[in-house]
């Protein structure tokens, strides 16, 4: 590898990553030494680049460098061209469109002997399993989660089941066959999730909810590791006898 081509990559690990990043991660990702990735540090910093930290402690790129957005490697324009293709196929109409848009801005910036990367991509995704119909517009409930807004819903359950809830969405969900909305239920007062192919009606409240999405979706993250692990340690063999254990309170959130 190139030392220009070497300072850009050390540029985008950086950049992908909000820890400090220690000069031996980036030795090992890059396949060089570690001096060499300080002699790389000292040059970026030369260069105005305002990569920060130490030796040791690792380093971080600060503030608001900007740099060309779409310097991409061939493996970089596969892997968008993949993601987009697979939001075409799985993802509600306007996401779609959306997906379907930004290959076609891809093309139109990129030097013509990546094009054929976009147009004539080797790779593709594929799908095995029906997606099950969306009931409701899937684009009111990603723009409640930009504005942090309740969201009024009506949804049939898996015991069939009509129930009216309150909740606060931080997370669309999208799997091989359906898409869930992930979201604290203020009757239930706990994380829930719900089927949007489930869901009878569906309204935007002007009402706020008070916790940010991303400390929601924190905590039910956490929550989900909790729970996974309670599942492992439980866990016995058949015809072994199950202890009793007191299941854990999820926390609200603040």
């Amino acid at each position: 590898m190139r030392r220009t081509e070497r300072l850009f990559q050390i540029i985008q690990i950086l950049r992908r990553n909000r820890r400090p990043v220690r000069g031996k991660e980036l030795a090992e990702e890059l396949g060089t030494s570690l001096r060499t990735i300080y002699r790389d540090i000292v040059e970026l910093q030369a260069q105005r680049v305002p990569v920060e930290g130490e030796a040791g402690l690792g380093y971080v790129l600060s503030g608001d460098y900007d740099m060309p957005p779409l310097m991409l490697t061939a493996d970089e324009l596969e892997a968008a061209v993949l993601g987009a293709r697979w939001v075409a196929m799985r993802s509600d109409p306007d996401l779609k469109r959306g997906a379907e848009d930004l290959l076609a801005k891809i093309a139109l910036v990129m030097p013509d002997r990546l094009k054929s990367i976009v147009h004539e991509s080797g790779v593709a995704p594929v799908q095995f399993s029906f997606v099950r119909e969306d009931t409701c517009d899937v684009s009111i409930i990603r723009r409640a989660i930009r504005e942090q807004k309740k969201l009024d819903l009506v949804y049939t359950n898996e015991k069939e089941e009509t129930v009216s809830r309150v909740i606060w969405p931080f997370l669309v969900a999208y799997s091989e066959s359906a898409r869930f909305i992930c979201a604290w239920c203020e009757k239930r007062e706990d994380f829930r999730t719900f089927r949007t192919d489930r869901v009878d009606k569906l309204a935007i409240m002007e009402t706020k909810f008070t916790q940010r999405v991303p400390v929601l979706r924190k905590q039910w993250k956490e929550l989900q590791e909790l729970r996974r692990k309670e599942c492992v340690e439980n866990y016995k063999p058949p015809n072994t006898p199950q202890h009793s254990r007191e299941p854990s309170q999820p926390s609200r959130p603040n």
